[in-house]
């Protein structure tokens, strides 16, 4: 297992690397990049995306390699809105930017920086990427932990339950309950919570936005754990009811397919209880497909099944804080948020497999190709 799981680690490597060259190529394609978007500001134009793509702006990551070739008039006749420009101060922008290099340099030097987690600096926030990240990272750490914790706590039993008493009373009316829930999306249900509780209208039980009231400084420690889980009840539901869903019945259609399996009548002829022979026996091979779907459970939990959420409950997190960096062109953050994001699945992977073994000893990953 040890060999295995050092391969599995040094695999990161290059699968990293893949991923950041493919993101890295497609955004050569995208229009209207942060030159164009420093253009605007400072000419006072609010581009829409029509007006970019129509715009043919061209000083996306992949226009770097043509960036400051040429006379003044090119320069300038690059960017939208750039006409009337000094073109000087337009290559000064190009170079502050980073775009006055060739795209593949761009890319090596990116690669060498994020090795070293050297993110460097926003492109239109005075603040390091990273301390951008760690002022974020409280939230969606919040809202992926709980959620994913509280799927799991209650999803797994509530699907072994529906399991034992697959067709009965309990079964068919949880099953009603949860699709129910798994139809309506989450940020309508996040509204409607908004609206019944958190509103004027209605009821004042919870807040309705932020992760901690105004006065948190002043709390004991038990009143700010309070608070805490206050301000995060509303959001964790809203996120949790699809999931809650998905792995219920997941875990219940695994517990099924064990119990009609042939060992499982063996275990029951020898004279073997039920809760013996659920537990001892089935738990763990049914299991196996539940930490299969874990990574990216846990990673969509951080990132991009919290992005409305947090907009509707005004929670500043990393999933926020991607999609900003996306609609401004400020690549430095979303590659940096990529890269981390990319880094923990693998990572959570690779976990994953060694979780496999403790629940099944039987499973040798050594045995097989990686």
């Amino acid at each position: 297992m040890a060999a295995y799981l050092l391969k599995r680690l040094l695999l990161i490597i290059p699968t990293m690397i893949g991923i950041m060259l493919i993101s890295f190529v497609i955004i050569q394609f995208a229009p209207g990049g942060p030159v164009e978007q420093m253009i605007a500001k400072l000419t006072g134009s609010d581009m829409s995306i029509s007006d970019r793509i129509g715009g043919g702006a061209r000083d996306t990551l992949g226009g770097g390699s043509q960036l400051g070739q040429g006379g003044g008039d090119s320069v300038t006749s690059k960017y939208r809105g750039a006409q009337g420009l000094d073109p000087e101060f337009i290559k000064s922008l190009e170079k502050q930017f980073g775009f006055d290099k060739p795209a593949h340099e761009r890319f090596l030097l990116m690669m060498k920086n994020y090795l070293m987690f050297d993110f460097g600096k926003s492109y239109f926030r005075d603040v390091s990427v990273i301390e951008l990240i760690k002022e974020k990272l409280p939230v969606s750490i919040s809202l992926g932990i709980w959620m994913t914790l509280i799927t799991y706590l209650i999803a797994i039993p509530l699907g072994i339950r529906k399991a034992v008493r697959d067709g009965e009373k309990f079964d068919t009316w949880t099953s009603t309950v949860l699709v129910i829930g798994y139809a309506v999306p989450g940020f309508l249900i996040a509204v409607l919570l908004l609206i019944v509780f958190a509103g004027s209208s209605f009821f004042q039980l919870f807040p309705s936005r932020g992760l901690t009231s105004d006065n948190w400084d002043q709390l004991s420690l038990i009143g700010k754990v309070v608070d805490y889980f206050w301000h995060l009840t509303l959001p964790i539901i809203a996120m949790a009811l699809g999931a809650f869903t998905t792995m219920a019945f997941l875990t219940k259609n695994s517990f099924l397919d064990e119990i009609r399996k042939q060992y499982v009548i063996t275990a029951r002829s020898k004279g073997l209880g039920e809760r013996e022979v659920l537990y001892g026996h089935i738990f763990r091979n049914a299991m196996l497909l539940i930490i299969a779907g874990f990574p990216a459970a846990f990673v969509s939990a951080f990132f991009s099944g919290s992005l409305l959420i947090e907009t509707i409950f005004s929670l500043d997190g990393l999933g926020l804080l991607g999609f900003e960096s996306a609609i401004k062109r400020d690549y430095a953050v979303v590659f940096a948020t990529l890269y981390i994001f990319a880094l923990l699945g693998l990572v959570v992977n690779v976990v994953t497999d060694f979780v496999y073994t403790l629940v099944d000893p039987r499973i040798d990953f050594e045995s097989r190709e990686v």
